[in-house]
C-alpha cells in the first residue's frame, strides 16, 4: 500500500482552486474557520452583541465531545446542549448579491440565529442543509454573527411533533455532538442555479447524468440540468451553456442549452445533452471524474457558474448479477458505519484522510462500503468518487420498518440525500433499510429515486427483501442468498471480533479464543478472537460466497460485505468498549483479516492475480509447535524455512492452506503458490526480525502537505524496529512522544486505561501503532520526538502551509487538491464470468408429503420452502428433469442450514450417487459426486438430523425463529425441509 500520495503514473493531481476562471458572480467560500464554541447553555448566546471572548476557537468540523471518542463506550458520549458562534463579513465586492450558508450536516437538532434573528430549525442529524441569509447579513464593512444551538440528546424529539429520530440511535450512530461536518458560504448573482439543499431551501440544484452509454465505443449521451432562479423583479432571458472538462483540464464538449426566460421571482429548468466521445468510464480502482460546468450567460457574459464534479459509468442489475460498464462484478466489501471515526477525532477528519481510509478498502481489493444505517456525510460520498469505491447509501433507520412520522422523517431524508448525492457516481444503491420494510414504503423510496434520479443508474432495495415483487437488489446478514432476478448480496455475512493486538495462542500476551467476559453467559469466542482465528474465519466465511459466484448457475449470489472495515466506537460485545469487528484498527493499521480478504477479492468475479499471504509472524519462542496458515488463490502452496521444504498444505475453503505442527525455527519462512501443474504463480515470506533497537516514524499528510488551518491532521506511523529496519513482530515497548511548534495533540490507540486516548505516552502493539496532531491556524515548523527506554530516538519534522482567513473566509476548499487513485485502471474489456456449471431444469416434482408445496422447493423465492411431516418415511421428494443429464452436483438450501446436519442419498434414476451429511453452512450446501446420467434426481432421508449451530455467531431473527419451530416438531426428527434446490453438469469442453 503507498499512502503517502507521492506522485506515480496512476494518480492524477487536480490544480487547487475556490472559484472557477470566469467572469461569473458565483463564489464558494470555506466557512469552517474562527468558530467560537461553549458547551452549555448561557442565556443570551444567540444576540450578536453576546460576549465570547473567552469561548473556544475553532476549525470546523469540530465536535464537542471529540476527546471522548474511543475513550467512552457509544452509550456514554457525552450528549447535551453546545453553542457555536461565528463573526464574519460579507466582501465589498459582493454586495447586493444573494448569500447562502450551506451546513454538510450536524448532530443532532440546531437552532440557527444570525444578526438577532432566528433563521430556522434543522433536526434529522444526518442530512445537509442550508438557509438563504440575504436579507439579513450587513454589507461590508459590517460585522455578522451566525449562532448555534445544538442538543445532541440521545432522547431528542423533532419540536413540533414531539416524534424521536429512528436514526439517533446509542448502539449504531455515534453522537459526535455539534458541527461535525463542514460548512460552505455560497455568495451569487440575482440570477442563479440553485443549491441541492431540498428540506431547507426548497431547491434541487444541478444534475448531470449519462444515457446511451456505449461502453466499447467510449461515449455516452452527457445531460445537465439545472434549476435557475430570477431574483429580479422583472423577467430575465439567457443563455444555457454547458463546459465538459477532463482531469486533465482540457474541454472535451461545450453544449450550447439555448436561450431560457426566467419571470420576475421566478423559477425555470434548463437542460442540454449532447453525445460525447472519448469518454473514460468511472469504475472500480478508477475514480475518473469530470468537471462539468453549468453556465448562465447575459448578454452573452457569464453570470452564474456552477462546477459539479461528476463521472459516468453503466450499469445493470438483473438475472440475479450486477454489471458495471458492461462487466459483471462480485461485491466484495464491507459494512462500515457512517461515522468512520478516529480515535479522539471523531468522524471529524480532513478529506485526504477520509481517502487515506477508504482507499485502502480498494487496495485491499474491496469494491463496495454499505454505509449503515444513515447516510454518510459528503466528504466520504466525494471521497469515494475519487478513490473508486461503490456505495451503498441508507437514509436514516434503526433495526426495524417505521410508521407514522418516523417513517414520513425517513422519506423525508432520502429525499434529500438523493437530491444531494445524486451526481455522486460512486453510488450504485440506495438502501430502504437495515430491515424489511413494507412493499408500500419499498415502493415509495423507489418513487422517489425515480422522481429525483431517474437517469442515474441506480437500484432501490433493502435488506431481508427477498419476496419483494418491487425491491431491485437485496440480501441478509449471516447468511448467504441467491437469486436469478434481483442481485442479491449479503448485508453483513461476518461479525466476528478480535483485537490487532493478538497475534495467535502462542505469541505474547497469548490470547485464547474466548478469554475476556462471558458473552450471554458463555465465553466469547465468536467475539474475542485473536488474528489468526479471525482471519481464518474471515476465509471460512466468505468461502460460500466464492462458491455460489456469478457463472456457477443459474442462481447465483452477488456476493456480500463483512462487517466492519475499521474498528468503530459503536455497538460492542467484547472485553473492550468498541466493536473489534474491523480488518483495520481505528487508527487503520491493518490485521491479517485484510490481507486475506486482499488475496480472495482480487477480480471482478474470478481470481484476476493470484496472491499469497502467511498469517501471522515469525518470532516465536524456541520450541515452539504450530498451525502455520497461508492464504492463497494459488491451487497448491509450499511452505519452505531457510530452503527447506516442510510439504504442501492442506486446503480447505478454497484460500485456506494449514501447516500442522511446524516448529519455530529463526530465519526465513516463505511460502510458494503454484497452479495445478505445478507453475509458480505468487510467493510471500516472513523473517525473523532481531531485537528492537530504534524508533522509527514515518509521516502521511495530504498532497500538498499540512494545512495550518486548524483542522488539518498529520498521520504518524511508529514502529519499533530491529537494527536492520525490519519491525519487531511481538515488540511493545512504551514510547513517549513530545510535540513542538504549532500543532495540537491527538495520539493514538492502545489497550490500557481510557484506551491511552489523548495520553502523552502510549506503546506499540505488534511493533506498531500509530498517532495523530492537529496544526493549528498558524504556519511553522512542528516536530514529534518520539523516546522509549533502551531504543533508539527519533523525530520527524513537517513544515505546515498558510491558509489565508480574512474575515472567517477562506479561499482554500482542500478536497479540490486531492487526486483520483486510477490505479486498477478502467474496466477490462471482456467477460469476468467464467461458467463452471450448466443448471439442468426441473419439469415436475413428487414427494412423500405435501406435494403441493414441492415446487417451492425450486421457485427462486427464498420464503418459500417443502418440509415432510417430520416422519423419516415421508422424507423424500423427487425431480422429473427437462432432459436426460449427467449429474454431478446439487445445491441445496436446507432448513436450518447453519445448525443442522441432514442425512441423505441422492439417486439418479435410481442409481446412487452420494450419500451422507450435508455440510452447515451459511445457506448452501453442496452435493458432489460422479456424473451420473439421468433423467429424474430423489433425495431421501436415511436417518434422523443432529441440531448443533456450526458458526458460533450471533443468529438472525430468521434463524431464531426457525429453530423454536424445530424444537416444536414430533420427536422422531425426520424434518426435510428444502428452501431452494439446484440440479447441476459439467459443460461441455
Amino acid at each position: 500500500m503507498n499512502h503517502n500520495h507521492k506522485k506515480t503514473g496512476i494518480t492524477v493531481f487536480l490544480i487547487l482552486f475556490s472559484t472557477v476562471s470566469f467572469a461569473s458572480g458565483r463564489v464558494k467560500y470555506n466557512f469552517n474557520p474562527e468558530w467560537k464554541v461553549l458547551v452549555g447553555d448561557p442565556r443570551g448566546a444567540e444576540l450578536a452583541d453576546f460576549d465570547d471572548s473567552d469561548w473556544k476557537t475553532v476549525t470546523l468540523p469540530y465536535a464537542w465531545n471529540e476527546d471522548e471518542a474511543f475513550k467512552l463506550d457509544i452509550h456514554d458520549l457525552s450528549t447535551g446542549i453546545a453553542w457555536y458562534r461565528k463573526h464574519f463579513k460579507i466582501p465589498a465586492s459582493q454586495e447586493a448579491q444573494k448569500v447562502f450558508v450551506e451546513f454538510e450536516g450536524i448532530r443532532q437538532g440546531g437552532e440557527f440565529y444570525l444578526n438577532n434573528t432566528f433563521i430556522g430549525r434543522h433536526e434529522n442529524g444526518v442530512m445537509a442543509f442550508g438557509f438563504d441569509i440575504t436579507d439579513l447579513v450587513k454589507p461590508f464593512p459590517g460585522e455578522n454573527v451566525i449562532a448555534v444551538r445544538i442538543d445532541n440528546d440521545w432522547n431528542y424529539k423533532e419540536k413540533y411533533t414531539d416524534t424521536p429520530y429512528q436514526s439517533n440511535n446509542n448502539n449504531f450512530n455515534a453522537s459526535y455532538g455539534g458541527i461535525s461536518k463542514n460548512v460552505w458560504l455560497h455568495v451569487t448573482g440575482k440570477l442563479y442555479q440553485t443549491l441541492p439543499l431540498y428540506s431547507t431551501l426548497g431547491t434541487t440544484g444541478v444534475y448531470v447524468y449519462a444515457r446511451d452509454i456505449d461502453v466499447p465505443a467510449h461515449k455516452a449521451n452527457i445531460t445537465a440540468e439545472a434549476e435557475v432562479r430570477n431574483k429580479y423583479p422583472y423577467a430575465v432571458t439567457f443563455q444555457y451553456e454547458v463546459l465538459i472538462n477532463d482531469m486533465t483540464g482540457n474541454t472535451v464538449k461545450t453544449i450550447d442549452g439555448g436561450m431560457a426566460l426566467a419571470a420576475p421571482n421566478g423559477t425555470v429548468m434548463v437542460k442540454a445533452g449532447a453525445e460525447v466521445g472519448g469518454l473514460h468510464f468511472w469504475s472500480w480502482g478508477y475514480g475518473y471524474l469530470y468537471d462539468v460546468y453549468t453556465i448562465l450567460k447575459v448578454d452573452g457574459l457569464p453570470v452564474d457558474v456552477v462546477r459539479t464534479r461528476a463521472g459516468f459509468r453503466k450499469t445493470e442489475f438483473a438475472n440475479g448479477m450486477i454489471k458495471l460498464n458492461d462487466r459483471v462484478i462480485m461485491i466484495k466489501g464491507y459494512a462500515q458505519r457512517s461515522s468512520n471515526e478516529w480515535p479522539a477525532v471523531g468522524m471529524s477528519v480532513p478529506p485526504w484522510l477520509s481517502d487515506f481510509s477508504n482507499r485502502m478498502i480498494v487496495e485491499g481489493n474491496g469494491n463496495l462500503v454499505r454505509w449503515m444505517h444513515v447516510t454518510p456525510w459528503k466528504q466520504d460520498v466525494e471521497s469515494c468518487d475519487r478513490v473508486g469505491l461503490i456505495q451503498a447509501m441508507p437514509a436514516g433507520d434503526a433495526e426495524k420498518d417505521a410508521g407514522g412520522r418516523q417513517w414520513e422523517q425517513r422519506v423525508e431524508l432520502m429525499r434529500d440525500a438523493i437530491i444531494y448525492n445524486r451526481n455522486n457516481p460512486s453510488i450504485l444503491f440506495y438502501e430502504g433499510g437495515n430491515k424489511a420494510i413494507s412493499e408500500a414504503h419499498m415502493e415509495e423510496l423507489k418513487k422517489l429515486r425515480d422522481r429525483y434520479d431517474p437517469f442515474g443508474g441506480r437500484a432501490a432495495g433493502c435488506r431481508e427483501m427477498l419476496g419483494s415483487e418491487t425491491a431491485e437488489y437485496g440480501g441478509e446478514m449471516l447468511y448467504i442468498n441467491k437469486s436469478a432476478d434481483i442481485p442479491v448480496w449479503a448485508m453483513e455475512y461476518s461479525r466476528d471480533e478480535g483485537l490487532r493486538k493478538y497475534w495467535d495462542n502462542d505469541s505474547p500476551p497469548f490470547h485464547q479464543d474466548g478469554d475476556g467476559p462471558l458473552y450471554r453467559g458463555k465465553p466469547a469466542n465468536e467475539y474475542n478472537r485473536n488474528q489468526d482465528s479471525h482471519a481464518v474465519e474471515d476465509i471460512r466465511r466468505w468461502y460460500d460466497y466464492w462458491r455460489e459466484r456469478p457463472g456457477t448457475g443459474r442462481r447465483v449470489s452477488s456476493g456480500g460485505v463483512n462487517i466492519i472495515f475499521s474498528d468503530t466506537n459503536t455497538h460492542f460485545r467484547g472485553a473492550e468498549n468498541y466493536r473489534r469487528s474491523g480488518e483495520v484498527d481505528p487508527m487503520r493499521v491493518p490485521k491479517d483479516g485484510y490481507f486475506c480478504h486482499q488475496v480472495m477479492w482480487d477480480g471482478w468475479v474470478e481470481i484476476e492475480k493470484p496472491r499469497i499471504h502467511i498469517m501471522g509472524h515469525w518470532n516465536y519462542q524456541a520450541g515452539t509447535i504450530k498451525n502455520i496458515y497461508v492464504a492463497s488463490s494459488a491451487d497448491r502452496v509450499e511452505l519452505f524455512i531457510n530452503g527447506r521444504s516442510i510439504g504442501f498444505g492442506e486446503q480447505k475453503y478454497r484460500f485456506l492452506y494449514t501447516f500442522k505442527d511446524i516448529e519455530f525455527e529463526p530465519g526465513i519462512l516463505k511460502a510458494v503458490g503454484s497452479d495445478t501443474s505445478g507453475k509458480r504463480l505468487c510467493s510471500t515470506f516472513k523473517k525473523t526480525a532481531g531485537d528492537p533497537e530504534r524508533i522509527k516514524l514515518t509521516a502521511h499528510t495530504a498532497p500538498g502537505g499540512l494545512l495550518a488551518d486548524g483542522a488539518d491532521l498529520a498521520l504518524i506511523d511508529v514502529e519499533v524496529v530491529d537494527k536492520n529496519g525490519d519491525r519487531n513482530p511481538i515488540a511493545f515497548n512504551m514510547i513517549d512522544f513530545e510535540l513542538e511548534g504549532p500543532a495540537e495533540w491527538r495520539g493514538g490507540i492502545a489497550q490500557g486505561t481510557n484506551n491511552y486516548i489523548l495520553a502523552s505516552s502510549l506503546p506499540v502493539e505488534l511493533g506498531v501503532n500509530r498517532v495523530l496532531i492537529r496544526s493549528a491556524a498558524v504556519a511553522g515548523t512542528i516536530k514529534l520526538s518520539a523516546r522509549s527506554k533502551g531504543l533508539q530516538s527519533a523525530s520527524v519534522t513537517i513544515e505546515s502551509i498558510p491558509v489565508p482567513v480574512r474575515d472567517g473566509l477562506s479561499d482554500i476548499i482542500p478536497e479540490n487538491s486531492l487526486p483520483s487513485f486510477l490505479g486498477r485502471g478502467p474496466a477490462p474489456p471482456g467477460q469476468s464470468v467464467h461458467v463452471s456449471r450448466i443448471p439442468v431444469k426441473i419439469i415436475n416434482v413428487t414427494a412423500g408429503v405435501n406435494s403441493d408445496q414441492a415446487s417451492f422447493s425450486y421457485d427462486d423465492d427464498e420464503t418459500s420452502k417443502w418440509s415432510n411431516d417430520n416422519l423419516i418415511r415421508t422424507g423424500w421428494i423427487q425431480y422429473e428433469l427437462e432432459k436426460p443429464a449427467d449429474i454431478c452436483e446439487v445445491v441445496l438450501k436446507l432448513d436450518q442450514w447453519r445448525r443442522r446436519a441432514y442425512p441423505v442419498r441422492v439417486t439418479v434414476d435410481g442409481k446412487t450417487a452420494f450419500t451422507g451429511l450435508t455440510e452447515k453452512t451459511l445457506g448452501y450446501t453442496t452435493l458432489s459426486f460422479q456424473p451420473v446420467k439421468g433423467k429424474s434426481l430423489k433425495i431421501e432421508l436415511t436417518g434422523t438430523h443432529a441440531d448443533k449451530d456450526g458458526f458460533m455467531t450471533e443468529e438472525t431473527d430468521q434463524s431464531k425463529q426457525t429453530f423454536e419451530i424445530a424444537k416444536r416438531e414430533q420427536e422422531g426428527k425426520g424434518m426435510l425441509s428444502i428452501i431452494e434446490i439446484e440440479i447441476y453438469e459439467k459443460p461441455a469442453d
